[in-house]
């Protein structure tokens, strides 16, 4: 097994062992975290489609609330973070952000 990025390959077909992302029990990773330094720099926070169960993606919100930052979710159902939200769209995701296309 090799690893580029974040992302496991297999050594004979090259092919996806474990996509970059971070699975439920994972810690993110360590520059992901340190970056979420600039958080202070942003108007406000989006979360679309994740419940935030996992701390690992919960604790950047807990930051962005600290900071005094607006946070709003695109979400189906309760998320972690429901009772500091600035505005919830209880929405599924691709209809609630269709105007980007």
């Amino acid at each position: 097994m090799t690893t580029t990025s974040r992302r496991s390959t297999c050594r004979h077909c090259e092919g996806v062992l474990k996509p970059d992302v971070v699975f439920f029990g994972e810690s993110g990773p360590r520059d992901f975290v340190a970056a979420a330094g600039h958080l202070k720099e942003a108007d406000g926070m989006l979360i679309v489609g994740s419940s935030l169960m996992v701390y690992s993606g919960f604790r950047f919100v807990q930051m962005a609330s600290r900071a005094g930052l607006p946070i709003a979710a695109v979400n189906l159902g309760r998320t972690r973070a429901d009772d500091i939200l600035a505005l919830k769209v209880e929405e599924a995701c691709e209809r609630a952000l269709s105007f980007l296309l």
